[in-house]
């Protein structure tokens, strides 16, 4: 219990502030990140001055993001704190990606008084944030009297961990912090969680479905996704690959469950497997955009809405997402761990998968690495996306723990078919919506929880929605390298404006823009990089260093293709395809 704000004649008094303070604490959260502001300025300070760590950023939704990317790391919610209104608006953007993407997080926030707020008589910052959050999020609370405290950040903890991960809102109004209660009956209303993810066993006859279908696989194939990175399986994951003999392709955030130069990686193959192969399990993988629905030529089928005519295993904790896009014929509903362990058990029945399916993808990979190989040796001048990104394959290569940050187009397509990972839940991107922005956060929040170094792979567009972020980086003194594929614009710059206008196209960004002075404006280490022995230079010292850095990677203007290979996604594209 923390030091009571107050006293008075029948004994020791706490508040509001101490109250939520100590209902963090006493669930093991001990970092928030968030942005001060009325009317939780006083309440960052306290947390501080009892021990939290309170890591304050330049704007909330990278803060959000921040503690969103957290709850992946942690399996604990990432707590983000705003003011209200627009600070609130602005963290909701990274609650609602949060809960896309499985990753638990606490979005707290301060609010207008409900009986201004219900009456719409022009509170300071007035606005129903409670109402706005719930379509948004997994769950939302709102706490009114000082000794429901305990029960709402309870709520919130268990809501955003237990079953499927998610993003919960709980809103906190201002005359909430100053409510007094009884020092004693305070301690007693906080609560504990325990258990708060429990264990959700997969049923027998389910783990004997998927099993039967395997021994009758002639190409089996096995899909890791970011569910599955999450869950820290990874022992019994990395068993049930190698002893089932099983291929397997992982999604970007999955990478490093196995390292991606295990010999049962189809990545080198992806075009190949996934059409030919006849029974699929998923785990912790959704059919969603990212797998084209499990439809249409990239599994086999005649056109974008046909069936490959596989059939299809799938793991997950929610038995909504069975069926959701084709039919799942062996639908496996729990916690990863605990499907993945009762599978491992089961794994002896199954035989390796034939000669024929394995030496097809061995073929492929090896034609396909060997042309990597070639594109990747070349040294063209001025650097394109493949010289600059076999620098960063060869440094991760070398440093296999820390941690890659990634995010834009063409910067986050080419680091991913470029750049391996070793180790598991190293590799952070854009996730499922694939937006642009969470890269400084990201960063933030991954040297903070691992006290790793960072090496955030940006675009140039991408980095411009969370640049500011580089202060922070400074202010506290975090192990993050940024890089930035500057090629003058979104996608590429050379576009031009069609009417001979003085405005510059809308994706040109200014000519041979110095980001690196950015950061040197901050106190970090600034890098001008125009090659890749300039570039391995930079990321070397800064790894070396600790200090935080940011290299501007000068690349030729015209390298890049438009939505890198979401081009289909655009509609005049996709018209004209």
């Amino acid at each position: 219990m923390s030091t009571p704000s107050t006293s008075s004649s029948s004994g020791a008094m706490t508040d509001g502030f101490h109250l939520v303070i100590d209902a963090l604490k006493l669930n093991d959260i001990h970092t928030i990140y968030g942005l001060p502001g009325i009317p939780i300025t006083d309440l960052t300070r306290m947390a501080q001055a009892e021990g939290m760590r309170v890591i304050s950023f330049r704007h909330e939704q990278n803060a959000g993001n921040a503690a969103a990317i957290a709850g992946f790391l942690t399996q604990k919610p990432g707590v983000c704190l705003t003011v209200s209104a627009p600070g609130f608006l602005n963290g909701l953007t990274a609650l609602s990606n949060a809960t896309t993407n499985c990753f638990p997080m606490i979005l707290i926030s301060g609010s207008s008084e409900r009986e201004i707020v219900d009456l719409q008589q022009g509170d300071y910052e007035e606005m129903d944030q409670l109402a706005i959050a719930k379509p948004l999020c997994k769950a939302a609370f709102r706490v009114l009297h000082a000794e429901d405290i305990g029960v709402g950040i309870a709520r919130a903890i268990r809501a955003a961990v237990s079953g499927r991960p998610g993003g919960v809102y709980l809103d906190l109004p201002a005359k909430l912090f100053s409510q007094e209660m009884d020092a004693a009956a305070g301690k007693a209303s906080l609560i504990k969680v325990v258990d708060p993810a429990p264990r959700q066993l997969p049923a027998p006859d389910a783990i004997e479905r998927a099993v039967a279908l395997l021994k009758a696989a002639k190409k089996p194939l096995i899909l890791l996704g970011k569910g599955a990175a999450y869950a820290q399986a990874d022992a019994d994951i990395r068993a049930l690959v190698e002893r089932s003999g099983i291929p397997y392709l992982p999604m970007s955030m999955a990478k490093g469950l196995l390292p991606d130069t295990h010999p049962q990686s189809a990545a080198a193959a992806r075009s190949f497997v996934l059409p030919e192969a006849d029974v699929v399990m998923l785990i912790g993988a959704r059919l969603n955009w990212l797998l084209s629905h499990g439809k249409g030529k990239t599994w086999g089928g005649k056109d974008a809405k046909a069936w490959g005519g596989q059939k299809f295993i799938q793991i997950d904790i929610s038995p909504q997402e069975m069926d959701s896009n084709v039919a799942i014929d062996a639908p496996i509903v729990g916690d990863i761990g605990s499907c993945v362990s009762a599978l491992l058990a089961q794994v002896g029945q199954l035989s390796k998968p034939p000669a024929e399916w394995l030496n097809a993808i061995e073929e492929r990979k090896t034609k396909n690495v060997s042309k990597m190989a070639e594109t990747l040796a070349k040294d063209p001048v001025p650097m394109n996306f493949h010289s600059a990104l076999n620098v960063v394959r060869d440094i991760f290569k070398a440093h296999p723990d820390t941690l890659l940050v990634n995010e834009g187009a063409n910067a986050l397509d080419f680091t991913r078919s470029i750049v391996d990972m070793y180790k598991p839940r190293k590799r952070l991107d854009v996730g499922t919506w694939g937006i642009m922005g969470i890269g400084m956060g990201f960063s933030v929040a991954a040297a903070v929880e691992t006290g790793l170094p960072v090496i955030a792979i940006e675009g140039d567009s991408a980095f411009g929605f969370s640049g500011m972020e580089v202060e922070t980086i400074c202010r506290y003194n975090l192990p993050v390298c940024v890089v930035i594929m500057n090629n003058n614009g979104v996608y590429r710059g050379t576009d031009v404006n069609p009417t001979g206008g003085s405005d510059v196209a809308p994706t040109v960004f200014v000519k041979n823009a110095r980001y690196d002075m950015l950061m040197q404006a901050f106190g970090g280490v600034g890098v001008n990089a125009t090659t890749p022995a300039e570039l391995r230079q930079g990321i070397e010292e800064a790894l070396r260093s600790r200090k935080p850095t940011l290299i501007n990677a000068v690349i030729d203007e015209t390298a890049g293709t438009e939505s890198g290979r979401i081009t289909s996604l655009n509609p005049k594209k996709a018209a004209a395809a």
